[in-house]
């Protein structure tokens, strides 16, 4: 799941620095995640700070997923809020209700206002039920 690189280190420490391989390079092959130090003079060392800021990196990559998910499933839970959205249209003077979710149209106003809400939930209930199936 990783691969480990060893090369020798640049910067300042003269020939100990540019004969030993000391510098640790990490890459995480699922995600293509590359970690290197060369912090260090220990390629011990140098392994486990990079295995450590790998691993981080991994926990922040995982933790940006699962609230982008729970953002996306929130979002569509909620929807926008625009008058394009509206769920039920109540027409009095023609005795309607209109759910429209599922486009069903219903002329029976004053059972619905009274509480008796059995045919638009049985509707609703199927329609839930076909759009698991699908």
């Amino acid at each position: 799941e990783i691969r480990v690189d060893t090369f020798c280190s640049s910067g300042p420490g003269g020939q100990s620095v540019n004969t030993t391989y000391s510098a640790v390079r990490i890459t995480h092959l699922p995600t293509g995640i590359v970690v290197s130090c060369q912090d260090e003079k220990s390629q011990i060392k140098n392994r486990a700070k990079a295995l450590r800021v790998l691993r981080s990196r991994l926990y922040e990559k995982k933790l940006r997923e699962q609230q982008k998910q729970i953002t996306e499933e929130r979002r569509a839970m909620v929807g926008t809020g625009d008058r394009s959205e509206k769920i039920r249209t109540y027409n009095f003077p023609q005795n309607r209700v209109t759910d429209h979710r599922i486009g069903l149209t219903l002329h029976q106003l004053d059972r619905v206002m009274d509480g008796k809400l059995e045919d638009i939930i049985e509707a609703l209930v199927t329609y839930a039920q076909a759009e698991k199936l699908k």
